[in-house]
């Protein structure tokens, strides 16, 4: 890791969320609303149940992440229907699922029901910074273990730091821990791609006005300086918002700059209408990698014959050699039985989704009193566990020091989505950091 990241600078300050600012945001009266519970009904141990609360953003604009929801939680529910064995005694388990409709304000109303009314003893979330930072701070606040992923590390270590541009204020945190890839893996398997492709190394970016963009786009820790000490020139607009209308002015600044590569962090509507507008105008790039957006078939599929070739970065697919630690299930076995069942093509976070599951288990078994919050938090920091996404160890050197108590790292690799016949399919085109997984073709520019 560059030196480079202990001197970020106003990284996230957009959407961080320190504790009186998520105090603030907590609503007086708090709605039972998009609340699911599965219960384990058939153990008849006397234990008190070992409650577990998820948040998934199940609506808004970031419902995609949330796609695969019922049937890993379905699937879980079949592996705790007889409890979990903890030492020489079995609890009962359930799971509470809250829909964060996509809102940083709602997340935080939400595990804070689950804490204070439905009283959760563990919270895990994986569905970006919107779901996860507000969730788990809300956690440490109240001193219950959370376990989150689906986010560069970077926008949750760092960006709910109460300062988070200044390093020598950052503290780890006692209940929060989190699991996923960096800022460094994206940018070296963005550039490795793009490498595989001639281009006059003109890069245009687009980086909203969120946790994700603001991280991108931060000129110490982000794409800016890794880009220009490769070589690239990178056009940046400036930040937008959310939900973006009209890009005229991002596509003016990129047919301006001539750029031949596209990339940025962008939520799967917003891109659609970029890319729509960008034909509409003449922007014809050579390659186009896009993280978020492009992670989701049906992301893809809207495009038409448009996404032939774009790519994007890649964290779990069914060609990953892993297993579950629950089932034993492989990626593919995981893979196709949720096309099974929702008729369906696969997505990324069906991988990641059900490894929380796996890491919390794992967590409440080794804690010795799954009800003692500080001793499950401490049987979550010991993690090494192999999951269905990989290795998942808290503690590790692939982490900063000032991180690594809080922070894991899971591989990552990237990919083009391919036209075959009326569908998509995700052809890994590097793996340059993660060669245990299987390549699937050469980078091909867009035709």
């Amino acid at each position: 890791m560059s030196k480079d990241l202990l001197n970020a600078k106003d990284l996230l300050n957009a959407t961080s969320f320190d504790r009186r600012r998520v105090l603030q945001g907590i609503a007086g009266g708090l709605a039972a609303a998009g609340t699911t519970t599965l219960f384990a009904p058939v153990v008849r141990a006397g234990n008190k149940p070992i409650r577990i609360g998820y948040v998934s953003p199940k609506s808004g604009p970031l419902a995609a992440f949330a796609e695969a929801d019922d049937f890993v939680l379905g699937e879980f529910r079949k592996y705790i229907k007889d409890g979990v064995k903890v030492g020489s005694q079995t609890y009962p388990v359930e799971v509470i699922a809250k829909d964060s409709q996509s809102n940083p304000n709602r997340a935080a109303e939400v595990a804070k029901e689950l804490i204070t009314r439905d009283n959760v003893g563990l919270i895990v979330v994986g569905a970006t910074p919107e779901t996860n930072n507000p969730v788990a701070t809300q956690c440490e606040l109240e001193q219950v273990p959370c376990i989150s992923t689906v986010a560069p590390w970077q926008t949750n270590f760092i960006g709910r730091q109460a300062n988070p541009g200044d390093p020598k204020s950052w503290k780890p945190f006692e209940y929060t821990f989190h699991y996923f890839w960096g800022l460094e893996d994206v940018i070296g398997v963005f550039t490795s791609m793009w490498s595989q492709v001639a281009t006059n190394k003109s890069v245009g970016a687009l980086f909203p006005n969120d946790a994700d963009g603001n991280a991108w786009g931060d000129t110490t820790i982000g794409f800016p300086p890794v880009l220009a000490k490769q070589g690239f020139k990178l056009t940046d607009p400036g930040r937008f918002q959310n939900l973006t209308d009209d890009f005229s002015s991002q596509i003016a600044a990129f047919r301006g700059a001539d750029a031949e590569v596209i990339t940025g962090v962008i939520i799967p509507p917003d891109f659609t209408t970029f890319w729509n507008q960008s034909r509409q105008k003449g922007l014809k790039p050579k390659v186009v990698s896009v993280a978020k957006a492009l992670l989701f078939p049906a992301s893809v599929q809207a495009l038409g014959k448009g996404g032939n070739n774009i790519s994007t970065e890649v964290w779990w697919t069914p060609t990953h050699p892993y297993k579950s630690s629950l089932s034993g299930v492989s990626a593919a076995e995981l893979a196709r039985g949720y096309e099974q069942a929702s008729g369906k093509q696969w997505t990324q976070p069906i991988g990641f989704v059900h490894s929380l599951f796996e890491v919390a288990i794992d967590a409440v078994k080794r804690s010795g009193d799954p009800t003692d919050g500080s001793a499950l938090a401490k049987a979550i920091g010991a993690t090494k566990l192999d999951t269905i996404v990989g290795q998942v160890a808290f503690g590790s050197s692939a982490v900063p020091p000032f991180a690594a108590k809080n922070v894991a790292k899971t591989p990552l690799v990237g990919g083009q989505w391919r036209l075959n016949g009326d569908k998509y399919d995700m052809v890994i085109t590097d793996n340059k950091l993660a060669p245990q997984i299987p390549l699937g073709g050469d980078m091909r520019a867009l035709s």
